[in-house]
């Protein structure tokens, strides 16, 4: 998605309180719109289908269908959907499996306003609001759960240039596509082709799994 466009929401929780409030303020900035509210995984599910939202903000932790579930339908169904996961800790082991299934970030329930404007921003460009302590502890458990499968699988790593080793890296260490560039002095498009390169070259599907890949690879540390 670009972010030239005005990316449409739908808002998923089960608090009616928090769901009221984050659309009044994602409202009041301006630069987002609010096409819908699901109260759990299912409605969720149904909405994504008709409204065929940009992103889904949705919590982990619902009734009747949870976030995990919910991430996964979405994946198959509405497969142009990014959904960002709401939770209130990093510790949830759901917010690992709902990763795992096709989710591609995570807001934490009590980020400030700003970082709340600023991932959802992230997304609109492409990245994933992955950052800091909180995305080594997501790689560490991405890498776990996958090194089974690594090791009954090809991995290209010699195919990949020396440039996008160093890519690869950086997005091992969180760095969104912007931050990459000017630690390469590239654009942001530039680090965004080249990494859409490097995905396909690995045959990975987003940024998780590429951090996770160097990881595993001991491409980054």
């Amino acid at each position: 998605m670009s972010e030239s466009k005005v990316a449409a929401l739908l808002l998923v929780d089960d608090h009616a309180l928090f769901r009221d409030g984050l659309r009044e303020l994602i409202t009041h900035w301006g630069e987002f719109r609010v096409v819908g509210e699901a109260t759990n995984g299912w409605e969720a599910v149904e909405l994504c289908g008709r409204l065929q939202p940009d992103i889904v903000l949705m919590d982990v932790q619902m009734p009747v269908m949870d976030g995990v579930e919910a991430a996964r339908r979405i994946r198959v169904e509405s497969p142009a959907t990014v959904v960002v996961m709401l939770t209130m800790s990093v510790e949830e082991r759901d917010l690992f499996e709902a990763l795992k299934q096709g989710a591609r970030g995570y807001v934490l329930k009590n980020t400030s306003a700003q970082q709340l404007r600023e991932r959802l921003h992230e997304v609109a460009r492409g990245e994933v609001p992955l950052s800091g302590a909180i995305a080594a502890r997501i790689l560490d458990e991405l890498n776990r759960q996958r090194s089974a499968d690594a090791a009954s699988s090809p991995e290209p790593v010699e195919t990949l240039t020396e440039r996008e080793v160093q890519i690869l890296r950086l997005v091992a260490e969180g760095l969104s596509n912007e931050e990459i560039g000017a630690r390469l002095f590239l654009s942001d498009q530039t680090i965004k082709k080249q990494l859409s390169g490097v995905l396909q070259k690995l045959h990975l599907a987003n940024r998780v799994q590429a951090a996770a890949y160097a990881v595993r690879h001991k491409l980054a540390d």
